[in-house]
């Protein structure tokens, strides 16, 4: 068992879909771009802006007003769509049990993602909450990955991670961290096991009988 473990946020720990694709919509609206909420499931995991160019062709100033149009309506409302998944706050509990050390590692803004994790009363569970910051530090995957590791003051070896989508494979490999990927959150089929997830879990309980094997 690793004793660090590091866990996505957004389609790992919390099922958050709504908030993020309504936000899109609307700051696709804001310039003038009409899409359904069920075409925008790619923006959450990776990096907005990126999304936002790589989607809809956008430059890059263009994509990040893009990404303000949609802080306009995340601030005050989008953060709070989203529940945890089922079984997942237990699941937080029971590996604290085995010792565990617990970090979310999330492109998500760290501010929102704690604002979350206090509404949902889940702050005690993590030893330590990384995400990007909202002046854009921090934007990648593996740069977050990276930070926790230098906080936590470990190896690659020492830690796993564990996230829903490719940018959570990909960032941990190129931080020497083996990534197991869960099925219920927003990856497109074969999307982790083509990038190297080491398992993929179907739910809470498989999650934590490959964790503390």
């Amino acid at each position: 068992m690793k004793k660090y473990i590091l866990f996505d946020f957004d389609g790992t720990v919390f099922d958050s879909a709504e908030g993020i694709t309504k936000s899109v919509q609307y700051a696709l609206g804001k310039m003038g771009i009409a899409a359904e909420t069920s075409e925008l499931m790619c923006f959450a995991g990776p990096p907005l802006d990126e999304m936002f160019s790589l989607r809809y062709g956008m430059s890059e100033a263009d994509a990040l007003r893009a990404v303000q149009f949609y802080r306009e309506r995340y601030k005050p409302i989008g953060w709070a769509e989203c529940t945890p998944f089922d079984g997942m706050h237990e699941l937080m509990l029971r590996l604290r049990e085995k010792g565990a050390k617990l970090a979310i590692a999330t492109s998500k803004p760290r501010h929102f993602a704690e604002k979350i994790l206090e509404k949902y009363d889940m702050t005690g569970c993590f030893d330590l909450v990384c995400g990007s910051e909202l002046d854009g530090t921090r934007g990648q995957k593996w740069e977050v990955i990276e930070y926790a590791l230098s906080t936590f003051g470990i190896s690659p070896d020492e830690a796993i991670m564990v996230g829903d989508r490719k940018y959570d494979v990909i960032g941990a490999k190129k931080c020497g961290v083996d990534c197991v990927g869960v099925r219920f959150g927003y990856a497109e089929p074969d999307e982790l096991e083509n990038e190297g997830a080491v398992y993929v879990a179907q739910d809470a309980d498989d999650l934590f009988n490959y964790l503390t094997k």
